[in-house]
């Protein structure tokens, strides 16, 4: 009875919050499906007593399994395809009305899956959702560097974006992210700043510096480093061989996971061509091979085979990885594409769970050609520090889709960068010079530091670039005589400049090496920054980005900031000028300021929610 009541008052909170939110008119359709989805609605479900996450398996009731064999993926003559049997699926009202107990639900996502049509085979199973087990990489922030004692910043660079969309997922349902949920860099390379690309490709992108005045204290600069990729349009794209990993297992049945999911695969079936080959690989009790490898013009085939999936049992990612690695190399296109896209919303908990040897095979599969892509789908019991990593060591990239507009965006409007390596093993090596920079700190990039002597090791594995990809870089300096030093000067010397040997008038020098994707030697780009290219204010796309590396910082606990509020960021980012992009991005990060704002403020009654962090 206690239930009943619950459902009822839930299902007319949520009647009355989607009867109130209406899309506002704008110029795209996608805008306007954006700017809905950030529109507080602050509704909350109540958490059900914590489980005991070592018991998670037990709580599920196993589906039947769609191989028998899934401790060891099949020799490749025994690949065949699985039936997926349709089952009833619950009205989306009842998804809606019951989600699983312990997740806080996204309801602007929430109605307009709603409106989509089921999937069909996907099932409610009975599953219990545990207390909330969603796991981050536990980082502190970049230390500050004197220049005098540690002169060269080198590191990798990372086009990772998964952790902005997650964040984002988090205020719109009116929730204060924890701390190691947000990554300075992948908030950065989240928004496009009009950077100049190649013009052709024989240097596969192009370098912007800038440098000006930080805006949350004068007496230090900010020096921006902008990558961009040279742009291949979809059309010119070689051959795609791509495996579709996906987690079909019980956890997966909510709106926001398996439904948006298929929905997401979908966008990008229309811009398969016939030259491409795609398969379907899912994972649950065991895995199994649902799309042998399709030509990518038979597009209904496709669709068929991903509304076909149904979710149920628990989660043997390992097995699922394994069959996926071994069909992709059954297929494997020489100068093409070659790559893994795994979907999921959590942790692997039964089969290969050791994260080391699941590291180990993606770096053993990325050095036989074939990359591996990571998606976050969900709330809940999202791994995020293995999904990052994963994709990180397999040369992809990792991203996290919270609506069907960031499906677009990932799958289709950056399908290039998504899919097509266009550099590799891509590394940073700034050296600052002692004589006129006193002290630096690099913000964000805490997981892709090197070593100095990394950056001339090709044997050394770093970032990749996609067509068309921006990277962006932000570091805070400290100029000689500016008066903004942070650290006092030891008292018996030891820390002042030798005599400069470097051209009065550089500030450091930079240096960047890459390989071609089928290379095995790196290239070399360098220049210097010079004194003459400081600004005596910051351009709009500086200031923007100082917006969005400073709400990281405030997001993180604000040490970096002084007394640089989130009032401010909000008031920096709207004047930074400049036409806003086509889908709004930057608007909405403004409303998602400000929305972080009064959740501080406690203007809502929230409070942070507490997830585990190793």
């Amino acid at each position: 009875m206690r239930s009943t009541r619950l459902t009822v008052a839930i299902s007319l909170a949520l009647t009355l919050g989607l009867a109130a939110c209406a899309p506002k008119s704008s110029t795209s359709p996608d805008r306007a499906v954006r700017q809905a989805e950030t529109e507080q609605v602050p509704q909350r479900i109540a958490e059900a007593a914590p489980a005991d996450k070592d018991k998670k398996a037990e709580t599920r009731a196993e589906a039947p399994a769609v191989r028998a064999d899934a401790a060891a993926p099949p020799p490749p003559a025994a690949l065949k395809p699985v039936a997926s049997t349709p089952a009833a699926m619950p009205a989306p009202a009842q998804l809606a009305a019951a989600p699983p107990p312990g997740v806080l639900s996204n309801y602007s996502g929430l109605q307009r899956h709603r409106s989509s049509q089921p999937v069909a085979g996907a099932i409610a199973p009975a599953y219990s959702q545990p207390a909330n087990t969603e796991r981050y990489q536990d980082h502190a922030d970049n230390p500050l560097q004197q220049t005098v004692q540690n002169p060269v910043s080198t590191f990798s660079i990372d086009v990772d974006t998964g952790s902005y969309t997650n964040v984002r997922r988090m205020l719109v349902a009116n929730q204060l992210p924890p701390a190691d949920a947000v990554r300075a860099e992948e908030f950065l390379n989240y928004f496009d700043y009009g950077y100049t690309p190649p013009a052709t490709r024989d240097v596969p992108f192009s370098v912007t510096t800038e440098l000006a005045a930080a805006p949350w204290n004068a007496q230090r600069k900010l020096l921006l480093v902008g990558i961009k990729g040279y742009e291949l349009p979809t059309s010119d794209l070689p051959p795609s061989n791509l495996v579709f990993l996906i987690d079909t297992s019980g956890s997966m049945y909510s709106a926001d996971k398996l439904p948006l999911l298929v929905d997401a695969f979908k966008q990008m079936v229309p811009n398969l061509r016939a030259k491409d080959r795609v398969s379907i690989v899912t994972y649950a009790g065991s895995a199994g091979l649902v799309l042998p490898p399709t030509p990518g013009d038979m597009h209904q085939k496709i669709i068929d085979a991903l509304d076909g999936l149904s979710a149920g049992g628990s989660t043997n990612g390992g097995a699922g990885i394994q069959l996926a690695y071994s069909v992709a190399r059954q297929n494997l296109m020489k100068g093409g594409v070659n790559r893994v896209v795994l979907a999921t919303d959590g942790d692997f908990n039964v089969g290969t769970t050791d994260d080391t040897a699941l590291k180990t095979l993606v770096a053993r599969e990325r050095e036989h050609g074939v990359a591996l892509t990571t998606l976050g789908f969900g709330a809940g019991n999202y791994n995020e520090q293995l999904a990052e990593q994963l994709a990180d060591i397999g040369n992809g990239n990792h991203a996290y889709i919270d609506t069907l507009s960031e499906a677009r965006k990932v799958l289709v409007a950056e399908a290039g960068g998504t899919l097509y390596t266009i550099a590799k093993d891509v590394k940073i090596q700034i050296e600052f010079n002692p004589a006129a920079v006193a002290e630096y700190r690099l913000i964000g990039y805490e997981n892709r530091q090197l070593r100095r002597e990394d950056f001339n090791n090709d044997k050394v594995d770093a970032g990749e670039i996609g067509a068309g990809h921006d990277v962006t870089a932000l570091y805070e300096l400290t100029l000689v005589g500016d008066g903004g030093a942070q650290v006092d000067p030891l008292r018996y010397g030891g820390d002042k400049p030798a005599a400069a040997a470097t051209p009065a008038d550089e500030l450091a020098f930079v240096k960047l090496r890459y390989k071609q994707p089928d290379a095995d030697v790196s290239r070399l780009i360098e220049r210097p920054l010079r004194k003459s290219e400081l600004q005596p204010s910051a351009s709009p796309r500086l200031r923007f980005a100082a917006a969005v590396a400073a709400f990281a910082d405030s997001l993180r606990g604000g040490t970096h900031l002084d007394d640089f509020g989130l009032d401010r960021i909000a008031a920096l980012a709207r004047g930074a000028g400049g036409a806003d992009d086509a889908e709004g991005y930057r608007a909405e990060f403004v409303r998602l300021v400000e929305t972080a704002r009064k959740l501080k403020q406690g203007e809502n009654g929230q409070q942070e929610i507490a997830v585990a962090s190793d």
